[in-house]
């Protein structure tokens, strides 16, 4: 924490600005601006509308494209660290249904779940070769959204790279530490007066920090833009991923115990044990396919229409670590799973604007379909080995090997499922503009659920229908350069059925209880204030949230119930600029307070901090400059560090808390960029830090590594 505190004034001092090619709606046309700046704050995700930052009464963070090439960042994590208050809990496990990374947002656990606004799901990773900007939307956004993909503290979205008209492009390599090397490729070609095709591809490889573990992956992204006529265009979007890893287990705590740790010593003397090796792999490919027609109406109203396509597999090996409760070995549970979730989403939108007398008003209204099916099978889990944390041992070392573990595998149950939802949609959001000056925003939606939400469910449940409000309002003291905002926010889920495994007297599995739970629900209020100052050099937000959840689910299996009401409540300030030329700055500071302020009592988590709130406090920091002219001119130093106040991984009265202790990590690179090619060398980690995450897990993070990124532009 000490660290923290040295860092936490220079918030106060930087800022940050940003570049990005996008396409983006204005008020009555769809254009294509390239923008030669670090960032642009202006973007239409949060609220599907054209909107300044400064007269939105929502907060998000932009990270562009242009910040993941100068920090030379090949994975989505390393990106993510980049805004303000994220903090992952979950490495990709890769397993079906929810394999991919897991993060927390003021206090409540997300997925990146969204491309290009759009619901897209996968079991790996993701690739940042296509990524134009990642939009970090904070607060439960279920007024746009719906209830199957929003999380209470936030939603991540990634806009993808589009077509533009005229011929170039950009290669990349980058090599380093643990085998990393990857090559990607950014090529953009007009076909015709009326059609342009974009293609990004990257080829990556690179071994685990750790005595064994790997992962590679192979993305292809085409992307078409055809403009009909003046009023009509098309974009077709398309992901393809194929994926192969081997993961270390994770390493859970005993939920069900009191703990029997007491400090990190064991777990950092087993820092760069995996125990596991390259065998054991899983395949997690995935494909994304969009397609849009934005029709100008008239002057002033523009139709979107959205149909897109997801499909993301696991097929492969999962295990994992289980603490013993005696203060030393774990169980390793190992399972060779297959899985597939189909994703369907259909959209349409009407944006545009219209008069009230001298009052003017922008509106989005929509509608949106959702279907999500899901299917899996594979083996059932097998106990294989106990891992020793004292002596570093593990039982079955010689025996990690598909045709040992497949035979063990054989002996068990096969599991096989399949699970269906649909969600229809309907939303409005309209803001007017009083003043000038002072502006309001009003929202509503209402969600229909209907289908078959667990795999162990035959039947079809009770369909359920939700309304979702949201309303903000914005003053701008100053115009266009100061405002204070409000907001009321509501978010909500439909919650996944429990199937209760019913045994016979020989604790056999003989059937299961489906226990069914009311959409959950979350209230946000926030109040803040955004600025943007020196000719839009400079972006600052500062902001206070109140979300409470209630009707939470707490616990699970035979021990879940719909008791839990959490409140979490805290403040964000984001200093975004580029106060001279040539420096860049990102910068950020979240605090938070979380609470489990009603539940049963007997599940132990009355009154206790969530364990996927993350840490209260957290802190990023990003500084580039390139010198502008003189001998040294196009030289480059970047210097970053990324904060972390103790995490509290386990923290139940039943069990008693483990905390995993706070961190900070330097990141430092020089660079060369001259107009046509660039040279970064990076190196991550400076310190060589030995830090943790984890959600009732133990996860070492990665140890220094050094890249170098070369570039060239055509």
């Amino acid at each position: 924490m000490k660290k923290l505190l040295i860092f936490l004034p220079t918030v106060l001092l930087v800022a940050q600005t940003n570049a990005q090619e996008t396409d983006s709606i204005q008020s009555n046309k769809l254009e294509e601006l390239v923008i030669d700046a670090y960032f642009s704050k202006n973007v239409n995700a949060a609220n599907k509308m054209p909107l300044k930052d400064i007269e939105n009464p929502q907060v998000y963070n932009v990270i562009s494209n242009k910040a993941i090439k100068e920090q030379v960042i090949t994975n989505f994590n390393d990106a993510l660290k980049n805004a303000t208050g994220v903090f992952r809990l979950w490495e990709s496990t890769g397993r079906g249904s929810d394999g991919g990374e897991y993060y927390s947002m003021r206090g409540f656990s997300t997925q990146p779940t969204l491309l290009n606004g759009m619901p897209s799901f996968s079991n790996g990773t993701l690739d940042p070769a296509n990524v134009e900007s990642i939009e970090v939307i904070k607060g439960p956004s279920g007024t746009m959204y719906g209830g199957n993909i929003v999380s209470y503290g936030g939603l991540i979205n990634v806009t993808t790279k589009k077509p533009y008209e005229a011929f170039g492009g950009e290669m990349g390599y980058v090599n380093g530490s643990y085998g990393l090397n990857r090559v990607t490729a950014d090529i953009n070609t007009p076909l015709s007066k009326q059609a342009f095709l974009r293609i990004n591809t990257a080829y990556q490889n690179r071994n685990s920090f750790q005595d064994a573990g790997f992962s590679k992956s192979l993305y292809f992204a085409p992307s078409l833009k055809f403009i009909a006529n003046d009023r009509l265009t098309f974009y077709i979007n398309t992901e393809i991923k194929s994926s192969e890893s081997a993961n270390a287990p994770m390493i859970f705590l005993s939920r069900y115990s009191p703990i029997s740790f007491h400090s990190m010593d064991l777990f950092e003397q087993n820092y760069k044990k995996s125990y596991t090796t390259n065998d054991l792999t899983i395949k997690n490919p995935t494909f994304n396919l969009q397609a849009y027609a934005v029709y100008q109406l008239s002057d002033n109203w523009t139709s979107t229409t959205i149909v897109s396509k997801s499909n993301a597999k696991t097929n492969g090996y999962y295990h994992y670590l289980w603490d013993s409760a005696n203060g030393d070995e774990f169980t390793r549970f190992i399972t060779k799973g297959e899985a597939e979730t189909d994703v369907t989403g259909i959209q349409q939108n009407f944006v545009g604007t219209y008069n009230i007398g001298s009052m003017k008003n922008k509106l989005v209204v929509g509608l949106d379909y959702f279907q999500r099916k899901f299917s899996g099978g594979g083996t059932g889990y097998a106990e294989y080995g106990t891992v020793s944390l004292v002596d570093q041992t593990d039982t079955m070392a010689t025996q990690l090997t598909t045709s040992a573990v497949d035979a063990a595998l054989s002996q068990t149950t096969q599991d096989l499922f399949s699970a269906e939802t649909k969600i229809y949609s309907a939303y409005a959001s309209n803001v007017i503009e009083f003043l000038p000056n002072l502006s309001a925003m009003l929202s509503l939606r209402i969600d229909h659920f209907t289908g078959q939400p667990t795999a162990y469910s035959t039947e079809e449940i009770k369909d359920k229908t939700t309304l979702s409000p949201k309303f903000g309002l914005v003053y701008q003291p100053i115009q266009d350069k100061l405002s204070v905002f409000a907001n009321y926010m509501n978010g909500f889920q439909y919650i996944q059925p429990e199937a209760i495994p019913i045994t016979d007297a020989d604790e056999n599995i003989i059937g299961r209880e489906i226990r069914y739970f009311d959409p959950e629900q979350a209230n946000q209020w926030e109040v803040g204030t955004k600025a943007s100052l020196i000719k839009e050099r400079l972006s600052v937000t500062v902001s206070y949230y109140n979300i409470n959840v209630k009707n939470k689910v707490m616990g699970s299996g035979v021990d879940a119930t719909q008791s839990g009401e959490v409140e979490s409540k805290g403040f964000e300030i984001s200093v975004l600029g580029s106060p001279i030329n040539g420096l860049n700055i990102i910068a950020g500071y979240s605090h938070n307070d979380n609470e489990v302020i009603k539940d049963d009592p007997t599940l132990g988590y009355l009154g206790m901090r969530t364990e996927e709130s993350g840490p209260e406090n957290l802190f990023n920091f990003w500084a580039n400059y390139t010198v502008q002219q003189g001998a040294l001119k196009n030289f480059g130093l970047g210097l970053g560090a990324n904060s972390a106040s103790k995490l509290l991984t386990l923290n139940r009265l039943t069990t008693g808390t483990f905390a995993l202790p706070g961190y900070t990590v330097f990141n430092a690179a020089v660079s060369y960029n001259a107009e046509k090619y660039s040279a970064t060398l990076k190196v991550d980690n400076l310190t060589n830090e030995k830090y943790f995450t984890g959600w009732s897990t133990v996860s070492p993070q990665f140890a220094r590594s050094v890249s170098l990124g070369l570039n060239y532009k055509f």
